[in-house]
């Protein structure tokens, strides 16, 4: 069954007690195509398989629907079935994924001063934006020592653990600032991370100021991070560039860390033309 197919045969009513003026029962339907979104989107903001059932909940539809969109998108290669009967998304969305990030100037330009900030630091390097109350990591570079990161690309984590995300929101007004931080801050798992909404929004102002931000066992014990941010010419974070490493090096040398990544930012933002802010 094609996407099309699956989209005519599978839209189903979900408010059937809505009354109309006229005293009518009106309907609202969700396609097969919404339906299908629903799923992946489920799947990618929780980050981790799901069995339908558990989908099925989560978007609030009938069962027997949502088996029937995952075996179509399991068949298309869009969902992936494990070996334990749990779904998870498929190849596809990945290579649609490269495609898209190929077509970005932004990320062709930022990718290759990663790698050369990586070679030059002989750190790893992250390339960071923001998914609402998260940071994500859109693109990374492992260093050559052994030192292994828990956050791959792809990871999203909230934007009060890390150095990148109280500087992706440092540009916005501070009441907006404290209202993200008041819906998306969360205990992190070494419990270091500073939870409260006006402490972390006048510390991403500072940092935004700076281009500057540095954590250090926030959300990992014994590692650090320092990034700075990449403003475009309307003066907004657009994304990050950051190196991650163990905490005693930082600690070493931060002002010669402190000095390349913000280097790597400007050099980015002025490829990009954005130097005029």
């Amino acid at each position: 069954m094609d996407l099309k197919a699956s989209s005519d045969a599978h839209s189903e009513t979900i408010s059937a007690a809505e009354k109309g003026g006229d005293g009518q029962t009106r309907r609202s339907r969700v396609s097969g195509i919404d339906r299908a979104l629903q799923v992946i989107d489920y799947l990618y903001e929780t980050g981790s398989p799901a069995g339908a059932y558990a989908i099925a909940k989560a978007v609030k539809a009938p069962l027997s629907t949502v088996y029937v969109i995952i075996d179509d998108l399991v068949e298309k290669n869009m969902l992936a079935r494990n070996a334990d009967g749990m779904i998870w998304l498929g190849a596809r969305l990945y290579h649609y994924g490269l495609a898209y990030a190929r077509s970005l100037d932004f990320m062709s330009v930022a990718t290759q001063e990663m790698h050369d900030l990586c070679r030059e630091a002989g750190e790893t390097v992250q390339v960071c934006g923001r998914d609402a109350e998260h940071m994500l990591v859109l693109a990374m570079s492992d260093g050559p020592n052994h030192f292994q990161v828990a956050s791959r690309v792809g990871t999203r984590v909230p934007l009060n653990w890390t150095a990148s995300g109280r500087l992706l929101v440092g540009h916005m007004p501070e009441e907006e600032r404290v209202e993200l931080f008041k819906r998306g801050a969360r205990i992190s798992p070494t419990g270091r991370a500073t939870i409260d909404a006006a402490t972390l929004s006048d510390a991403a102002r500072k940092a935004f100021e700076e281009r500057l931000s540095i954590q250090a066992g926030e959300s990992d014990y014994a590692v650090a991070c320092i990034a700075s941010p990449i403003v475009d010419n309307r003066g907004d974070c657009v994304a990050t560039i950051s190196i991650v490493l163990p905490e005693q090096k930082i600690v070493a040398d931060k002002s010669g860390y402190a000095d390349r990544v913000k280097a790597s930012a400007a050099r980015i933002e002025k490829l990009m033309g954005w130097r005029n802010h």
